[in-house]
């Protein structure tokens, strides 16, 4: 009996804290906010959501009813000096949190602190929207949101076309995830600048699609030739975080194959945490402004290219592993890790651990999966950048394969 009482307690309390929270910001807030609703009002009336829902849906739906009338009272009686809602709706808004915090607490907290922030934020947000976005990259923005919440929740998720091999959702989140790297290489120039925010985007890219990453990056060493160094060392750095996925996937499923390799993948990440930190490296002779406002946030036809090229590589994989087997099964393996390397290295690890393969076939497998892997990606750095971005991304991939072969022929 004890337990209940105490839950209903700690409920009240968060719906007290969250109002309290939200009246905090609003008495802070300069002009109206406060002669409308501060600390106290918002308060009482988070509680009184979570009181109304206690007793009962009717008394909620009255509750709210109620205040939404005295929100539209408090406009009436003050739009002439102020025409915005945002006052009115937070009060309603605090309402309903105190009644969702009845029920979960912790998720009712939590959005408080969300609407906290968009209010506290009002000032950043303004300037942000009317003098730092373009309307170029507002209109990127949207066709960003448009690809990843209409268009990729209509597509099905799963396995179609010839083989079973193509998933057309899988597909379209390539493309989203080409656009939002790009996106993001573009928002770290802008707020960090050339030298660390493309190191930064990059090296955090990479954790979801090292190959989306060196188009992302390519398209931006061609827009803007001069930050040739920093998406170069973007590049590799992506590749980097890609290899070092594969240790958790390796422990995870074969720990005693970690072990036996763990030579050739420290090699090849040295070689490109060399390359990354050597393309960080300021240039005191060519100093490269920010993007501008009106620089290209990504290029859609690239990411549409993208994915064609995986759809054509997890056709070919499939096809080998049906017609040829067992083996094909490993040549499926190497032609995916073109794509992307820790699904690939995750397959081996599946076959070394249930004694298919030894582990001194798993080592030769590896240089496979990274022969392919950072042959396609010089491919595609030298057919979606520049030249010279080409040139140096294959070289410091080339560099990092030809370090994990030393490290295989010195074990």
């Amino acid at each position: 009996m004890a337990e209940p009482v105490i839950d209903l307690w700690l409920a009240f309390s968060s719906a007290l804290g969250l109002g309290l929270l939200v009246g905090v910001v609003r008495e802070r807030s300069p002009g109206r906010a406060h002669a409308i609703a501060g600390l106290r009002t918002h308060a009482l009336v988070s509680l009184a959501g979570a009181v109304s829902l206690w007793l009962g849906q009717p008394l909620l739906l009255a509750g709210l009813g109620t205040m939404a009338l005295l929100a539209a009272m408090a406009y009436h009686a003050t739009s002439k000096d102020d025409p915005g809602l945002t006052s009115e709706i937070t009060l309603v808004l605090t309402f309903l949190l105190g009644a969702m915090a009845l029920s979960v607490p912790a998720l009712a907290t939590g959005l408080a602190v969300v609407v906290a922030l968009l209010l506290y934020a009002k000032e950043p947000l303004h300037r942000l929207t009317r003098d730092t976005l373009s309307e170029r990259e507002v209109f990127d923005g949207l066709l960003l949101l448009a690809a990843a919440l209409v268009v990729l929740p209509m597509l099905p998720d799963r396995a179609i076309g010839p083989f079973q091999a193509i998933n057309p959702a899988m597909l379209w989140r390539l493309v989203v995830l080409v656009m939002l790297i790009s996106a993001l290489g573009h928002i770290a120039l802008r707020i960090v600048g050339n030298r660390w925010g493309l190191a930064i985007a990059g090296f955090f890219a990479g954790y979801v699609s090292s190959t989306a990453a060196v188009i992302g990056f390519g398209q931006r060493a061609r827009e803007t030739p001069a930050l040739l160094r920093p998406t170069v060392a973007a590049a590799l750095l992506s590749n980097l975080a890609s290899l070092s996925l594969c240790v958790p996937v390796l422990m995870a499923v074969s720990p005693s194959l970690l072990r036996g390799l763990w030579l050739e993948l420290a090699a090849a990440g040295a070689v490109l945490l060399a390359g990354g930190l050597l393309g960080m490296r300021r240039d005191p002779d060519d100093p490269v402004p920010a993007p501008t406002a009106q620089t290209r946030m990504f290029r859609f036809s690239h990411a549409l290219g993208f994915a064609a090229l995986v759809a054509g590589l997890t056709l070919l994989a499939a096809a080998l592993t049906v017609w040829v087997g067992a083996r094909g099964a490993i040549v499926a393996s190497i032609i995916s890790a073109a794509a992307e390397l820790h699904a690939a290295v995750a397959t081996m690890g599946n076959l070394t651990a249930g004694g298919a393969v030894e582990m001194a076939t798993a080592r030769w497998w590896l240089l496979g999966l990274l022969a392919a892997s950072f042959t396609t990606k010089s491919v595609i750095a030298c057919l979606g950048g520049s030249r010279g971005y080409g040139v140096r991304v294959s070289l410091g991939l080339m560099a990092a394969l030809l370090a994990a072969l030393l490290a295989r022929l010195l074990v």
